[in-house]
């Protein structure tokens, strides 16, 4: 098993999981995304975040990535995290470990906190952010309607690093040392 960045030849894999997501209330989404909007997403998402695979030979089993939690510009040190597993690897420590240097991988890019946003109910996710050290900071009560249903979103947040008086701007995952990233990488 082995960790690596996602690439455009990922993603009807990817899409694969997800899919199987979008008639839940994990994902506020309606509509599965078309091959080439995901796609668009990735490449976004990799022009400064992490977008990680967990692949098993050609099989991937999971993917995680971070994404900013707010638009304006003091928002820069702080990042949305998501996670989806194909459901023959949950419950098997992928998504903690995933996380976890999903979040390493943040810190050195100078990210100060972490955020996981996850809709009511799902033990599984709440159970993930509680272990891994998040604490819930609040709820968004009545935050999303889906299934016939209103649906509660939990905040959960992290400190990764200090909040240093003048922090330096966030460095795009591409700019990072690549002899640091494979040794995050290599520790999953």
């Amino acid at each position: 098993m082995n960790l690596r960045f996602a690439s455009a030849a990922d993603v009807p894999a990817l899409l694969s999981i997800y899919e199987q997501y979008i008639p839940t209330t994990v994902t506020f989404e309606y509509v599965l995304p078309s091959e080439e909007e995901f796609t668009g997403r990735v490449a976004a998402i990799l022009k400064t975040y992490p977008y990680l695979v967990i692949a098993d030979g050609s099989d991937i089993l999971g993917y995680a990535y971070a994404h900013p939690i707010g638009s304006r510009a003091a928002y820069g040190w702080g990042a949305e995290l998501s996670i989806y597993l194909h459901p023959d690897a949950a419950g098997k420590g992928l998504g903690s470990r995933l996380y976890r240097v999903l979040i390493e991988l943040l810190r050195l890019q100078g990210v100060r906190t972490v955020y996981g946003l996850v809709a009511s109910p799902n033990p599984a996710s709440e159970a993930l952010h509680a272990a891994l050290g998040f604490r819930l900071m609040g709820v968004q009560q009545k935050a999303g309607y889906k299934n016939g249903r209103w649906i509660d979103l939990f905040w959960f947040e992290q400190a990764i690093a200090s909040y240093d008086p003048t922090p330096k701007p966030l460095i795009p995952i591409p700019g990072l040392p690549q002899e640091k990233v494979q040794t995050v990488l290599n520790s999953f």
